[in-house]
This record gives C-alpha cells, sequence and structure tokens, in this order.
C-alpha cells in the first residue's frame, strides 16, 4: 500500500488565499456594477483616438495650445452636424407634417377596413382588440403608461447624460491623455523607459488604425446604401444612408439596425424597392463581416483576416457589442505586447559573438 500523503497547510497560506478569492470577487462586482461607466469610457478613448489627428494637425498649423486646437476641432465637428442636419431636418419636418396631416385619412381607412392599411382590420380586428383593450383597463393599459412612461424617460435621460458625460470625457482625454501616459513612463526604471515607448507608439497606431479602419467602413457602407436607395427612387435615401453609416460604426448590430431600418422604409415606398433594397442588406453584411473588415483592419491594425474574424466572434461573445468594438484593439495590443516580449527574450536569449583570436 502506498503511504497516504499529509499536505499541511499554514494558517497564513490560507487566509492569503482567501484573500487574493475575495479581492478578485470585489473587483468583478465592481467592474459589473460600473459596466455603463466602463462602456463610456471606452467611447470616450475611441472618440478621443479619432479626434487626436485633427488636434494635432491643427495645433501644429495654428501654433496654438493643445486646449484651443481640442475647442477648434470640437467647433469644427459640431459645425459638420449642425450642417448635415440643417441639409435634412427640414425635409424630415415637411414629411412629418405631411404624415400628420394624412393620419386623420389613414385612421378612417383603418376604422372602415379600406386602404393600405385595411387589412389590420379585416384580417385582425384592431379595432375591436384596441377598443376592448381600452374597456377593461383603460388608456394606461393600452398605451402601457404604468411602465412604458417611466421606462421611456429614465433611457432619455440616462441617453442625455451619457452624451454630456461622453463629450467631456473625450475633451480631458484629449487634453490630459499625453501627460497622464507620461506619468506612467516616469514610473518606470529609466533602463526600460525607451523600451516601453516604442511599445505604447505601437499600441498607439494600432488602436488608432482600428478606429481609422472602422471609420473607413462605415463610410463604405454609408456610401453603397444610397447609391442603392437613389437608384431605386427611395426617398430620404441620403439621410437614410448618412444613417446607415452612423449604425455601422456599431460592430454586428449596429449594421442589422441599419439594415432592417432601411429595408421597411423601401418596402413602403414599393415592394420592388423594398425586394432589392433587402437582397442589397444581406449581401453588403456577407461582405463587410467576411471581406471588408478583415482585410481593411488587417492592413490598419496589422492583423490577419482569421485573427480579425475570431476576434470579433469572441468578444461579441463574451461581451456583447462592447466586446466585439474593443475585440480588434485588445488583440492588436496583445500582438504589440508578444512581438515584443519575444524580441526582448530573443535579444537576451542570442549569445554573445564569438570572439575570434588574432593570427600570432
Amino acid at each position: 500500500m502506498t503511504p497516504e500523503r499529509v499536505v499541511d497547510l499554514r494558517t497564513r497560506t490560507i487566509l492569503r488565499v482567501l484573500g487574493i478569492v475575495i479581492a478578485v470577487a470585489i473587483v468583478l462586482e465592481v467592474i459589473w456594477i460600473s459596466r455603463q461607466v466602463i462602456s463610456w469610457l471606452l467611447i470616450s478613448l475611441f472618440l478621443a483616438l479619432a479626434l487626436d489627428p485633427l488636434v494635432t494637425w491643427i495645433e501644429r498649423r495654428g501654433h496654438v495650445g493643445r486646449g484651443p486646437a481640442i475647442a477648434i476641432a470640437y467647433l469644427v465637428v459640431a459645425l459638420a452636424v449642425v450642417a448635415i442636419g440643417w441639409t435634412f431636418v427640414p425635409k424630415l419636418v415637411d414629411e412629418v407634417n405631411g404624415f400628420v396631416q394624412a393620419l386623420p385619412g389613414y385612421v378612417e381607412d383603418l376604422t372602415h377596413g379600406r386602404g393600405r392599411l385595411g387589412f389590420l382590420e379585416r384580417k385582425y380586428h384592431v379595432v375591436e382588440k384596441v377598443r376592448e383593450q381600452v374597456e377593461q383597463g383603460g388608456a394606461s393599459r393600452i398605451l402601457g403608461l404604468s411602465g412604458a412612461a417611466i421606462a421611456v424617460t429614465k433611457s432619455v435621460i440616462t441617453i442625455i447624460a451619457a452624451s454630456v458625460t461622453i463629450v467631456f470625457l473625450t475633451f480631458f482625454m484629449l487634453l490630459e491623455g499625453r501627460a497622464w501616459v507620461e506619468r506612467f513612463y516616469g514610473l518606470l526604471p529609466e533602463r526600460s523607459r525607451p523600451r516601453w515607448r516604442r511599445v505604447g507608439s505601437d499600441i498607439y497606431r494600432t488602436v488608432g488604425g482600428y478606429v481609422t479602419g472602422n471609420l473607413l467602413i462605415s463610410v463604405i457602407a454609408g456610401v453603397s446604401a444610397t447609391i442603392v436607395l437613389l437608384v431605386m427612387g427611395v426617398p430620404y435615401a441620403v439621410a437614410l444612408g448618412l444613417l446607415v453609416a452612423v449604425l455601422d460604426l456599431i460592430p454586428l448590430a449596429g449594421a442589422t439596425i441599419a439594415g432592417l431600418v432601411i429595408v421597411g422604409v423601401s418596402f413602403l415606398h414599393s415592394i420592388p424597392a423594398g425586394i432589392v433594397v433587402a437582397v442589397f442588406v444581406i449581401v453588403y453584411q456577407q461582405v463587410e463581416n467576411h471581406f471588408l473588415q478583415p482585410v481593411i483592419y488587417g492592413r490598419t491594425v496589422q492583423l490577419s483576416p482569421l485573427v480579425v474574424l475570431v476576434a470579433v466572434l469572441i468578444g461579441a461573445a463574451l461581451a456583447g457589442i462592447l466586446g466585439a468594438l474593443a475585440a480588434i484593439p485588445v488583440a492588436g495590443t496583445i500582438q504589440v505586447l508578444v512581438r515584443d516580449l519575444l524580441a526582448h527574450r530573443g535579444a537576451h536569449a542570442s549569445p554573445p559573438a564569438a570572439q575570434v583570436a588574432p593570427d600570432r
């Protein structure tokens, strides 16, 4: 019989392990509670990286300080947004006014089961069901005022607070980001500072390349959708194309939401336009997911297409939209660190050059 082995654990070791477990649990709990704030930080970081080249260009060309350069960049972006809104909002207002004026006719057609919306009454008896719900639970039940109104109000307040917070976070990241990086370098030993400065520069180029690539893909998506909508005669094609470009910035889910919107609007215009746009959305999403993203990110982030695709899938599975958004820069950062580690080990592991004895 083999003798039994007895492992004697000291009380200090047990307490240390318990302390580590509790500390990890607390950190994870804090991350989970502050997940919304972390998402705001990630969005602000990406915006800061996207605006940093413009701010640096203004700072150099205009010979102004960092703060004024950031303010000018913010002003340029705000003017661009206002110009886009000025182009499309009046048309949108006219369309909404026309819809409001035609709404009584739609209601009458629905009530009598005729017109485009008449099938809702003929097949599904929507008017009778609405009347029944109103009689049973009143307007609050049919409209969901008991909970939906509160939820919508909270969502609007959260969106406003998030927007204001992200604007200020981006501003301070642009203003103080370099100083915080220099403080980090100052904590390192003086011998290793050049190495980590080089690593930091490579990581900055990697993440900046991802932001540039994401913007480029969104522009391609918006322009392609605009061309198809214009060809099919769908109204407000440029505005819908702009919506596609904005939503396409969100990995995975954004393109799907944009596709559903433009397909719905196209079907309201005409059935052939809806079919053509639906086919375009399906084909383009496949091209973007399996060709454009791997190729563009492979050149800007310098990752292989396979790594890009796997990183996006894993990030989306772990953390949804935010995971997909952060997957590629995280993968690029890991690649930079691994390359530096291998190069550093190779430099230390290589034997010194053999010295040749002089001929006598």
